[in-house]
């Protein structure tokens, strides 16, 4: 495989191609693809285990071996390829979804009161007057 940077749309695509190719289309209702992926759920447990003992893990995971990474990366994909087949079976556009939601979290969390800061945006007072960071932006 080896295909670095790969699109949410060729996700979308070969697992639709997966599932087409194995007469399953049947079987990806909405409803039966969230209960699948709430399934998955439980997934986050189990990457919850991989790191466990650990105690803190550093970025880029130092130390860690290649038959660790693949489990971890195994666990993660289980997740994200149900997430693009619903959206896809939905008709929702994940990327772009995902952009929303980004310029959503902007409004929810802006830079003036939130750098640095592991505040939930309750927390925040947003009445507060903006103020300049160190780049003169607020």
């Amino acid at each position: 495989m080896g295909e670095k940077g790969v699109t949410l749309e060729e996700l979308k695509k070969r697992m639709a191609e997966f599932a087409s190719d194995r007469d399953w289309d049947q079987f990806h209702s909405p409803r039966n693809l969230l209960l699948a992926l709430g399934g998955k759920v439980r997934k986050v447990g189990e990457l919850s285990e991989i790191f466990q003992w650990r105690g803190e893990v550093a970025r880029g995971l130092p130390g860690w071996k290649e038959e660790e990474r693949q489990h971890l990366g195994e666990e993660l994909s289980d997740v994200l390829l149900y997430l693009v087949r619903l959206s896809d079976v939905c008709g929702v556009y994940l990327g772009e979804a995902a952009l929303r939601k980004l310029q959503l979290n902007a409004l929810k969390y802006p830079v003036h009161l939130s750098k640095g800061s592991s505040k939930k945006h309750t927390q925040n007072n947003v009445n507060a007057p903006a103020v300049a960071d160190s780049n003169g932006d607020c």
